[in-house]
């Protein structure tokens, strides 16, 4: 029961996010200024299927609960993943229960109970298992459901109908993949065709002239290369979904010269404190960025700097000021000791809560401490007074290394002796320690790390920010932003083609509004605000909108720049290798034309098409086993280059002897591809309309 309880506290977090989002579109209403009402307060559509925002929202939540006890916190990026991450699941959930309800795929209550119970689905067994020993608790599972019929807040039945529905809709989609998987078919000529693609062999010489040997000066580029390479090539144009451009100048507020001679100055006297210092804890505390417990550290646990020194320094070593990770430190031996690898211990925890104050816990634990000296089992007062997990193992915490404790806990059984019975009072209450055995021995040390980050002054910040607003304050239009950029020496930045859930650019991590900002302003407009990101203050001008679809010629102009340049490249050289094999009879006599020779290849397949030392050219390979042997081949454009070739000769391979064989090897490496396949060929044709954007 207390797996799915204890995931009460998401819902609670987000039934107050649908309170809010409520309040704010009523109160929206009354001012007759939509925030997020009718087709506004839609993400999306899928297949003709609206994604609310708070549907979407509610699962955004769960999966940023998840992702938070698993990395600890959210960054602008990570929470950028959960988003994606989560329309990614939520647009396959709607793709494949439209198809497996085409199908009329469903599982029955008996098939429910197996994958719930008796064979129980990953997500199930995720929340039933037994920590302790590792396995599914069927038990535990059906006591937990039973339960949910009359749980009186309904909570966890609406728990249990959502586990139901994701299990079974699991087990559908499943179905409706492995019926793909069973039309997958290979017949004996598509075995004999892959087992001769990989085994042939062709032996062949060729002459080659690289793109790359036509001087810029040959090469003249017009507008109707432009048009002709456009309109080939057209169906690889396709925005998946539309990107802007901007243009951006940033003014930066890192630390100037002064605030780093005033944090050095900072350091100095913090380093005359540390020297001093009787309380060293308390001095971290006081004066440190970055608060941590004063532990003892094996060898490669400091970062280098201190790992170098510390291990053969005296107490009281003091070492720094030194700069590391954008912070000025210094660091001071507390004490060396050689102590035990790992410990074996068990404990009886008292929670003063419950037994009336620390003072009651404290004397509790003392009595409990004498009937253990005189001879009562230890487990068996653990499984009676204790009150974490470890009770029902006896206390037993098994065997671990320094860090798997907290600093009060890992002292004292790192410190003490083997059989030792001690009280120790920690954040989690008073514990009555016994230690079995220490395993292992090292040299280990405690030090104290006083850090300061170098960061801007407010005078620092406030500098690059009035440059920013003065700059701003001059420019209306895209015009006025370029020649102020240029008057003031400024360095333009571009963003380019930007997506509209895009979170970071390069140099800028966590721009998300910059981009947001972008994507609701019109094309030439400058940012009416300056953007805070990092250390720099931003103003940008929207240069360009790429709209989804198939792309103009103008907007690919520079991504087709190379291409277009190769295949005038090509022109100019099929030009050069047609005078030269006017009237030749061998690669011999065309190479001498050309200036270069002929060059031999052997053991080539069709199935690897590459021509060592130059690249991987399909084109030409393709021609090349389409050849007939000993006649001079027509002249190729390749990738990398122009050719013309003579096949020597072909060699067969032996008869296919296990047919069989060959096609399940076939069918297997398809029948891993279909699914991803399968959902890409859905997901083009479901018509998917993604508005993310307003809201993320």
């Amino acid at each position: 029961m207390g797996f799915l309880r204890n995931r009460a506290g998401v819902i609670i977090v987000v039934a107050i996010g649908i309170a809010i989002v409520a309040f704010l579109l009523s109160d929206a209403i009354r001012s007759g200024q939509g925030f997020i009402a009718d087709s506004q307060s839609e993400v999306g559509k899928v297949a003709g299927e609206a994604i609310s925002y708070k549907d979407f929202n509610e699962k955004v939540e769960q999966n940023s609960q998840q992702f938070k006890a698993q990395m600890g916190s959210l960054n602008g990026q990570m929470m950028s993943y959960v988003v994606e991450n989560t329309w990614n699941q939520t647009v396959s959930g709607i793709i494949l229960k439209q198809q497996t309800a085409k199908l009329g795929l469903t599982v029955g209550q008996a098939e429910l109970f197996d994958l719930l119970f008796d064979n129980p689905s990953d997500q199930v067994k995720q929340i039933f298992t037994n920590q302790q020993t590792g396995q599914f608790d069927r038990a535990t599972a059906i006591n937990s459901r039973k339960s949910a019929d009359t749980d009186p807040s309904g909570q966890m039945k609406a728990q249990w109908v959502a586990l139901e529905d994701n299990v079974q809709q699991q087990r559908i989609n499943e179905k409706y993949i492995n019926l793909v998987k069973n039309g997958v078919y290979v017949n004996s000529l598509d075995a004999k065709d892959d087992y001769t693609n990989r085994n042939k062999l062709v032996n062949f010489d060729y002459v080659f002239t690289d793109y790359g040997a036509v001087p810029d000066a040959e090469v003249k580029i017009t507008d109707t290369d432009y048009k002709d390479y456009y309109e080939k090539n057209k169906y690889k144009f396709k925005n998946a979904t539309e990107t802007r451009s901007f243009e951006y100048v940033a003014f930066d507020a890192a630390p100037s010269k002064q605030d780093t001679l005033d944090t050095k100055m900072k350091m100095s006297k913090i380093t005359d404190g540390l020297r001093t210092s009787t309380n060293d804890s308390l001095f971290v505390a006081i004066n440190a960025d970055t608060k941590a417990p004063l532990v003892y550290q094996k060898k490669g646990q400091l970062e280098p700097a201190l790992d170098s020194v510390m291990f053969s320094a005296g107490n009281g070593f003091i070492y720094g000021p030194y700069f590391s990770n954008g912070a000025y430190k210094v660091a001071k031996l507390i004490d060396a000791r050689v102590s035990p690898d790992s410990v074996k211990a068990r404990h009886i925890l008292l929670n003063p809560a419950t037994e009336g104050g620390a003072d009651k816990a404290l004397a509790k634990a003392d009595s409990l401490k004498k009937l253990i000296q005189g001879g009562a089992d230890f487990a068996k007062l653990a499984a009676q007074y204790g009150t974490d997990g470890s009770k029902d193992k006896g206390g037993d915490l098994g065997t671990f290394g320094r860090g798997a404790m907290i600093p009060q806990f890992e002292d004292a059984v790192f410190n003490g002796s083997t059989g030792q019975l001690m009280i120790v009072s920690t954040q989690f209450g008073v514990h009555l320690i016994n230690i079995q055995s220490q395993i292992g021995s090292s040299k280990v040390v405690k030090v104290a790390i006083v850090d300061k980050a170098l960061a801007p002054s407010s005078s620092t910040e406030q500098v690059a920010y009035q440059k920013a607003q003065s700059f701003l304050s001059t420019v209306s239009n895209a015009t006025q932003f370029n020649e102020n950029a240029q008057k003031e020496k400024l360095n333009k930045l571009v963003g380019e083609d930007v997506g509209p859930l895009q979170s970071s650019l390069p140099g800028l991590e966590d721009a998300r509004n910059l981009i947001r900002w972008v994507y609701k302003t019109d094309e030439g407009k400058v940012s009416d605000e300056i953007f805070d990101i990092g250390d720099k203050y931003i103003v940008a001008v929207l240069t360009k909108v790429k709209p989804e679809g198939t792309l103009s010629l103008e907007d690919v102009k520079k991504q087709i720049e190379p291409e277009v340049k190769k295949a005038v490249q090509a022109k100019v050289l099929k030009e050069k290798f047609e005078k030269a094999t006017a009237g030749a009879s061998s690669l011999t006599q065309i190479a001498q034309k050309l200036g270069t020779s002929v060059v031999p290849v052997e053991n080539v397949v069709f199935a690897n098409p590459v021509i060592p030392g130059v690249a991987q050219e399909n084109k030409v390979i393709g021609s090349i086993f389409g050849s007939q042997p000993n006649k001079l081949s027509k002249i190729v454009e390749g990738d990398r280059g122009v050719y013309v070739y003579t096949v020597k000769s072909f060699t067969n391979p032996p008869a296919l002897s296990n047919v069989l064989k060959v096609k399940e090897q076939l069918e297997q490496s398809i029948s891993q591809q279909v699914d991803a396949a399968v959902f890409e060929v859905l997901r083009k044709k479901a018509n998917i309309k993604d508005d993310r954007a307003k809201f993320y």
